[in-house]
């Protein structure tokens, strides 16, 4: 389905100072889980123009084309009901009687209807720009683009030996292994270089290691992309009073454990020591292409006779199908949204 719509008719307010050139279309963060769409978002944020809901909407993961052509009052009110009963979607506070007066004013599309549940929350925290982070939203790159003209799509890449340490001391070893954890990295990387070639002057590619290492300079560069004004209060994440306070938290409990601070240099490169050297051997092995387009050089895990036979026989093997498996999942639930797509866990619908 193509879908377009001005950022006229999606009710924001002309430029004002802060925006060169009067940019006022929706900003998208996306890429793998762990690798910095939070932080990025909690930066932006902080901007005096822009808002970005502290949770992500996943209003395109879980509902887009799930519920036929909204045309139809039944296929409209099903989704709705399915939107408000999502925690991440009910996180907005919607207005629910005014979404719906509001959706019958234009055309009946899914990009419409997830613009208007940003665009309430986005005024009521009394900012002129709404943007969404999401979880692989780059998989929806070309829907999201045909849907507003005027998008921005930033696109969080982490090293996938840092991010797969990270996902094992949030989640252990759960979502598929490293199997499934490469495949997601892969895929996601794959669509940043697609998305890219097909999308230069609205795509960025932002790494979590500059964030880390050089956060002035990048957060310039993403202000250019989306055309804001680079304000240096961005850097203190005062928009984002939540992050900060689990950033405190967490620098408390790391300063108590001997180990370093939030946003911390020593989180690039960290997997070394932290993550079985078979998992390393799999990841590089299988990520080697895409990790050269982003510099992630390979560190050549070295494995004894014993760790080696384990490798092959068991490791290797086990996560190829477990990688095959999550890509195969992937394309149908891409592939037919209306039948097989994407649901939330139980735990997150009210």
């Amino acid at each position: 389905m193509i879908e377009t719509i001005s950022s006229q008719a999606l009710g924001n307010d002309l430029a004002d100072d802060l925006s060169p050139g009067g940019v006022n279309g929706p900003i998208f963060i996306g890429g793998a889980d762990r690798s910095g769409k939070t932080m990025l978002r909690a930066f932006l944020t902080s901007h005096p123009r822009v808002s970005i809901p502290g949770i992500g909407s996943n209003m395109w993961t879980y509902f887009y084309g799930q519920h036929g052509d909204l045309a139809d009052e039944a296929n409209f009110e099903r989704c709705l009901a399915a939107m408000l009963r999502y925690k991440h979607v009910r996180f907005l506070e919607p207005d629910a009687d005014r979404i719906r007066e509001e959706f019958r004013e234009g055309p009946p599309t899914y990009g419409r209807l997830f613009a208007t549940f940003q665009r309430q929350h986005a005024e009521r925290e009394g900012k002129r720009r709404w943007g969404d982070q999401s979880g692989l939203i780059e998989r929806y790159a070309d829907e999201v683009f045909a849907a507003y003209p005027d998008a921005v799509m930033l696109h969080l890449v982490r090293d996938p030996r840092d991010r797969w340490e990270a996902v094992r001391a949030r989640w252990g070893d759960g979502h598929g292994g490293v199997g499934g954890s490469t495949a997601r990295w892969r895929y996601s990387a794959r669509l940043s270089a697609r998305n890219l070639a097909r999308y230069p002057d609205r795509y960025e590619i932002v790494r979590f290691e500059d964030l880390i290492l050089r956060p002035e300079p990048t957060l310039r560069r993403v202000c250019e992309v989306i055309g804001e004004s680079y304000l240096p209060e961005i850097l203190t994440m005062r928009g984002a009073p939540e992050y900060r306070a689990r950033l405190r938290e967490d620098l408390e409990t790391a300063e108590a454990k001997g180990g370093p601070a939030p946003l911390d240099p020593e989180y690039v490169g960290r997997f070394s020591g932290r993550i079985p050297a078979e998992d390393v051997a799999f990841i590089e092995s299988t990520a080697r292409i895409e990790m050269a387009w982003f510099d992630y050089e390979p560190a050549g895990a070295s494995l004894d006779a014993a760790h080696r036979l384990r490798y092959l026989l068991g490791t290797r093997p086990s996560n190829r199908l477990r990688l095959a498996g999550w890509m195969a999942r992937e394309r149908l639930q891409q592939r037919a949204p209306g039948r097989v797509g994407r649901r939330p866990s139980r735990g997150k619908v009210a």
